[in-house]
Parts: structure tokens; C-alpha cells; sequence
């Protein structure tokens, strides 16, 4: 019976050793370039912009190449890492994303107030931009903070 209980054990070693360097090989794979999350804060920021115009005739297409421009990114993700995890995942990311929608909706509240209600053209351009600067760090925060729990797992 020793015999059974050390092959057994050995076994779960190895598969525990297997799975540690899956995750470890997962790890390396979804870090993406920083072009990624550029490429999609400049997507936010188009959209963003497009609100100055007060034109649906902007806003509109400007609205479809951001909803194609996202579909295109997740086949762009799933192309580069062989994966796709959502943002809003349970885990250690999760601060990452209440800062986000925190910023989010602080920063797109005054600017449209100084659009729409102070009149200042052109605020949701700048707000726009600095929405888009804030996405990018915090899109490259929550990926280290993703890459850090796949490398503790196991």
C-alpha cells in the first residue's frame, strides 16, 4: 500500500508541477504591448470627442467605429495571448476596475458639465484625453496586477 500512496503522491506532484508552469507560461502570454491599451484609449478618446461636435451626424459613426474597434481589439487579445479574460473578473483586479469607473465617471461629469452646461466647447475633447491617459495606466495596472496573481497561484 506505501508503494500506491508514493506512486499517488509523486503523480499529484507532477501534475501540480505541470499546472504551476501552465499558469506560468499564461502569465507571459497576456501581457500584451503597449500599444494595446493605447490603441484603445485612443478608441475611448475618439468616442469621447466625437460629443463636441453635438452633431449625431459625428457622433453616430464615431460610436460604430468605437463598437467595431473593441470587437476588433478582443479578436486582436484573443489573437496575441490565446485567451480572453474579463475586465471585470473576481480577483485582485477588482480595485483596478473601481478605480477606473471612479475616474471614469468623475472626469466625464465635468467635462460634459463644461460642455454642455458652462458652454465651453471642446471640454469633451480634453476630458476625453485625459480619460484616455487615465484608461492607459490603469489598463497597464490591472494587467501587472493579473499577471502577479496568475504568477502566486498554485
Amino acid at each position: 500500500m506505501e508503494s500506491n500512496e508514493l506512486d499517488d503522491r509523486a503523480a499529484a506532484e507532477a501534475e501540480l508541477s505541470s499546472l504551476r508552469a501552465d499558469r506560468t507560461a499564461l502569465a507571459e502570454r497576456v501581457l500584451v504591448p503597449w500599444w494595446y491599451d493605447a490603441l484603445l484609449s485612443l478608441l475611448v478618446f475618439g468616442l469621447l470627442s466625437s460629443y463636441s461636435a453635438r452633431s449625431n451626424w459625428v457622433t453616430l459613426p464615431a460610436v460604430a467605429v468605437f463598437l467595431l474597434g473593441l470587437g476588433g481589439m478582443k479578436v486582436l487579445y484573443q489573437r496575441l495571448t490565446g485567451v480572453w479574460v474579463n475586465g471585470f473578473r473576481k480577483g485582485a483586479t477588482r480595485r483596478a476596475i473601481h478605480v477606473w469607473l471612479a475616474a471614469y465617471a468623475v472626469l466625464l461629469c465635468a467635462a460634459a458639465v463644461a460642455e454642455y452646461l458652462l458652454d465651453l466647447r471642446g471640454a469633451m475633447v480634453v476630458g476625453g484625453a485625459v480619460i484616455a491617459v487615465v484608461l492607459y495606466a490603469v489598463n497597464r495596472w490591472w494587467t501587472r496586477i493579473y499577471v502577479a496573481e496568475l504568477r502566486e497561484g498554485l
